[in-house]
């Protein structure tokens, strides 16, 4: 399903897949050999989260209904509570949040800019879909990095509540089939970019041929979490 991700990779060492999380279902991954320095994967997943908050705060703004504007309001409040829990994880480690994140910040801008969609419902298509995504890859990032994986782990299990923008999202579909066929296509288009940012998070040039076959499924449970995803919104994935 995603071979022609991990194309051009140069050689490296044997991955080795762990036992599904029986907690979430996220196929866990033992990330030794790829898994990026701490600093990197703590710079990504707090800058990721800021920017969850930014665009379902935008969406806030320009929603007219008051219910839907305080539904938007509690899933930036989740994506804030974990960027700030992984700012101040970050701070207990003696490291400064801002230098960790600037590196990531015009990429991950970008990322947020590609999934923007010209339509509310299409941008809250996207934050539902990347950061489901995301999250779980960062999970099963996590097991890489003993106690402070544990402690990101914790963070990322938390309550979400974008439960409200599938339920935004299915009024839409109901009052106008229209928006089913345009938000599954939409839907579509965002794993691409998503699967991308997924792969920047590993070390570069760090797999190979041998190893495509072991990586992979890594890649298609997260394909597989986000068919459900759509399937659980009416839309074909």
């Amino acid at each position: 399903m995603v071979n022609w991700f991990w194309q051009r990779r140069e050689v490296g060492r044997k991955l080795q897949l762990r036992s599904r999380d029986d907690q979430n279902g996220a196929l866990r991954v033992d990330f030794e050999e790829l898994a990026p320095d701490v600093d990197t994967f703590l710079g990504q997943a707090a800058y990721l989260q800021l920017g969850f908050f930014e665009t379902l705060s935008e969406l806030i703004a320009h929603t007219p209904e008051l219910a839907d504007k305080e539904s938007l309001s509690r899933a930036a409040g989740a994506a804030l509570t974990k960027h700030e829990a992984l700012v101040a994880l970050i701070r207990h480690r003696g490291t400064d949040p801002t230098a960790l994140m600037l590196p990531f910040r015009e990429s991950l801008d970008a990322f947020r800019r590609a999934t923007h969609g010209v339509r509310a419902f299409e941008t809250m298509l996207s934050v539902h879909i990347t950061a489901g995504m995301l999250d779980d890859f960062y999970l099963s990032l996590s097991a890489s990095y003993g106690d402070t994986g544990t402690r990101v782990s914790k963070i990322l299990r938390a309550d979400d509540d974008r439960d409200a923008i599938v339920e935004i999202i299915g009024r839409a579909i109901a009052s106008d089939e229209e928006w089913r066929s345009l938000l599954a296509m939409w839907g579509r288009r965002l794993v691409g970019d998503t699967l991308l940012i997924a792969r920047s998070a590993l070390r570069p040039g760090s797999l190979g041929a041998a190893d495509v076959e072991k990586v992979e499924p890594v890649f298609t449970q997260l394909m597989a979490a986000h068919s459900r995803r759509m399937d659980a919104m009416g839309l074909a994935a």
